[in-house]
């Protein structure tokens, strides 16, 4: 079944007006700010959306035609792969959908705060019915092209997910969490390397939300961490990731930590412990060889409150090699050999105390030596 394009959705945060997106004949999608929302709203993007009763149009395709803050909503591969099963379970053809209809299927269920009207669907809160395992084997249904008959409830719990792993989103202890499943390519005990990972980090000073290893009779268990787009009391936050930020295509290498660290120092205002923060995480990721360090892999928090952006608690922490063997972002332009060097010239650049930076680079290193040894052993 072809369907007809949605060609005009409304953007609202916290059930309030914040504008329209509106399909253009060239496929670019525009944006305009809700008269109301100018009044006492805030901008979604300094950079290129600022608070002015403008109409908004992108200047490349390097966001489907939306402006990135939009495409954020929009899933990876396999939230893609879900939403696009459900659509043919429905008999709908999803090379015949746009941009526009499937943010309408996100409706209220994206990541962030940002929701999408009219919604397509209306996905209701899943109970958690199933054994973790259970889901597991739900999952390889899909990749395995089998038919299943758990379809809607996973795409309810992680329809709307990034990344290329299997995940859902669920409520444990009355709180929001995320969870991953094994990839089918993937190493069975994936789950335990990224909890150990994350342990790491945080001996290493990094920000991260709570992370848990679930326990599964398949494998060593299954990684947990905290959604940090929810609060406690299930409030919804205003995220955006770099690459949204910047409009930056996402199948490519676009970025380098000297212009991440540009970013948060201008983003933030100047705030020291936020370009620390990212700081770390490139030396983290430079000797915790996790080249999957892509510009949808760092994120920012709007505080409505405090009207001020900090850097996100980091995540996706995990080894990596991509298909042509480079860091994603790069180390002062270096993505294949990145080290010691690399990283005190982004320090220099960003105005970090090269003492500092060097006592940050040699403590990092020899934690990660001394934690993830038998994951980075062939690579040191």
């Amino acid at each position: 079944m072809i369907m007809k394009r949605v060609d005009k959705l409304n953007v609202l945060i916290d059930g309030q007006s914040v504008g329209t997106l509106a399909l253009m004949k060239n496929h670019y999608v525009a944006f305009q700010y809700d008269k109301n929302w100018l009044k006492g709203g805030f901008s979604l993007n300094p950079f290129s959306l600022p608070l002015t009763d403008d109409v908004f149009i992108p200047q490349n395709m390097n966001c489907q035609g939306l402006f990135g803050v939009f495409e954020d909503s929009l899933p990876d591969a396999w939230g893609t792969l879900l939403m696009d099963r459900t659509l043919i379970q429905k008999q709908i053809s999803p090379q015949s959908i746009g941009v526009l209809d499937r943010l309408s299927y996100i409706g209220n269920n994206g990541k962030g705060d940002i929701t999408y009207e009219p919604a397509k669907t209306t996905i209701e809160p899943i109970s958690n019915k199933h054994t973790l395992d259970e889901i597991r084997e739900a999952c390889n249904d899909i990749f395995n092209h089998r038919a299943s008959n758990h379809l809607d409830e996973l795409f309810a719990m992680g329809g709307s997910s990034g990344g290329a792993r299997p995940k859902i989103y669920t409520t444990i202890d009355g709180e929001d969490w995320l969870i991953k499943f094994p990839h089918r390519q993937d190493d069975p005990n994936i789950g335990q390397m990224e909890y150990n990972y994350s342990q790491c980090a945080k001996r290493c000073g990094i920000h991260m939300t709570e992370t848990r290893l679930f326990p599964s009779n398949q494998c060593a268990g299954y990684f947990g961490t905290k959604r940090f787009d929810r609060d406690k009391d299930h409030t919804k936050k205003h995220v955006s990731t770099a690459k949204a930020l910047l409009d930056l295509p996402f199948d490519v290498p676009s970025l380098d930590y000297s212009s991440l660290l540009q970013l948060t120092d201008i983003l933030t205002i100047h705030d020291e412990d936020d370009i620390l923060q990212v700081f770390r995480l490139a030396c983290f990721n430079v000797y915790a060889h996790n080249q999957d360090d892509h510009s949808k892999n760092f994120s920012f928090i709007y505080n409505k409150t405090t009207e001020k952006w900090h850097f996100a608690p980091a995540y996706d922490l995990t080894y990596s090699t991509t298909a042509y063997g480079e860091h994603t972002t790069s180390v002062n332009w270096n993505g294949r050999n990145p080290g010691k060097e690399e990283l005190l010239a982004i320090a220099k650049k960003a105005n970090i105390d090269q003492k500092k930076a060097k006592a940050m680079i040699e403590q990092i290193a020899a934690q990660v030596r001394h934690d993830l040894s038998e994951y980075i052993k062939d690579t040191q």
